[in-house]
């Protein structure tokens, strides 16, 4: 950055005006001591009539000259202002304001360069800091749009395949195709296990809409480990039948481990992370292996499929919003792309953390840690 550029536009202009002042008031001033040269009293006692002539004529002259010079002067000056003017303030208005109709037009790839140590200069950097912002900002936006558009795709999918089987049983037994209380019991089942679905699924919205809001609501409670997860691998357990999965715990925690934790958020969890093992499973009778650890001074769980598994590539991203890790295959088996997003959210808002680890054609694992109840913990989530 040159010096030329270090210095302020309002100091800048401040010389320029005193300039426009001084300079002419020293010529001036000059002018004036010349003809006071000729005006001194002696001289004009010694002068002849002759010389006052030719004195009056030198004054003449030398008025003009002082004219022409004032007038130059100015003229220069006003060249040198307007020059100077043209050069640090209005080409880079004039920039700036093409900028600015790029920013109106959607177009946030219009760069200017700045360089400068002026004004003119911070106003260029914040010009750039906010075409950034905004660039950042639409790219987000349209992201979003998409991610949002998918959402409803996929969303109308899983809707449609539980409805179309409700109604398809429905009318089997309004036709008397469950003449036998077996097929009734069948058909119930099956419809109640679809009910299931769509209840899930609009579970899923309402918590997801309360990650983007960071509202998901919380009620934190003292549960003791072993008789929570005995409850809910019997309620699981009942749904997995239907699926023909066989449903299989193992509990190495002492009887008395407790955390604190919301219950019916930490259900969404297992269910959210048990619908994707039975999504994904690629084979009948199937397997899902549900294991309590002891890790010292927090619980480890341990969700565990026998399914396709996840390639290594994608297995670190599962987690993401709407990531599906096969679009294709997917579309066809439904899914939002949100449910190992919201075990996410939820687990980390127990002060815990989720990872997976899998084997493609072994199947998925699904590992997330929770602390154990103390009282300084009570004290914290309470």
């Amino acid at each position: 950055m040159n010096s030329r550029a270090q210095i302020k536009l309002k100091t800048k202009m401040m010389i320029l005006f005193l300039a426009i002042i001084l300079v002419p008031l020293m010529c001036t001033v000059l002018v004036f001591l010349g003809f006071g040269y000729y005006e001194n009293i002696d001289m004009l006692q010694e002068l002849s009539k002759k010389d006052i002539m030719i004195g009056a004529i030198v004054n003449r002259r030398l008025l003009k000259y002082m004219l022409v010079a004032m007038s130059a002067i100015l003229i220069f000056t006003s060249a040198v202002i307007t020059a100077w003017l043209n050069r640090d303030v209005y080409r880079p208005l004039k920039e700036l304001s093409v900028a600015m109709q790029h920013i109106s037009i959607g177009d946030f790839d219009y760069h200017m360069n700045g360089g400068r140590g002026d004004e003119i200069g911070v106003l260029f950097n914040n010009y750039e800091q906010m075409r950034l912002q905004l660039k950042e900002s639409e790219e987000e936006k349209a992201q979003n749009e998409k991610k949002s558009k998918e959402l409803v795709s996929n969303i109308s999918h899983d809707l449609k395949t539980p409805i179309t089987s409700i109604k398809g049983y429905v009318e089997g037994i309004m036709d008397g195709v469950a003449n036998t209380p077996e097929k009734m019991d069948k058909y119930i089942k099956t419809i109640y296990n679809k009910a299931n679905d769509m209840d899930r699924l609009i579970n899923e919205l309402t918590t997801y809409s309360g990650i983007g809001s960071n509202k998901i609501p919380y009620h934190f409670n003292i549960l003791n480990v072993t008789e929570y997860f005995s409850d809910c691998v019997e309620e699981v357990g009942l749904d997995l039948e239907s699926e023909n999965i066989h449903l299989n715990f193992t509990n190495l925690l002492s009887a008395d481990t407790c955390v604190v934790a919301d219950p019916e958020q930490i259900k969404k969890v297992i269910n959210n992370v048990i619908s994707n093992s039975v999504k994904y499973m690629d084979h009948e009778n199937g397997e899902i292996d549900i294991r309590l650890l002891d890790e010292g001074e927090s619980v480890k769980i341990e969700i565990e499929d026998d399914g396709k598994g996840i390639a290594s590539k994608d297995i670190g991203s599962i987690f993401e919003r709407f990531y599906r890790t096969d679009a294709s295959r997917n579309s066809l088996q439904g899914g939002s792309g949100i449910g190992l997003s919201i075990v996410k959210k939820i687990i980390e808002d127990h002060g815990g953390y989720v990872w997976a680890t899998s084997k493609e054609g072994e199947g998925t694992c699904i590992h997330f840690v929770l602390r154990k109840y103390t009282e300084k913990t009570d004290e914290v989530f309470i």
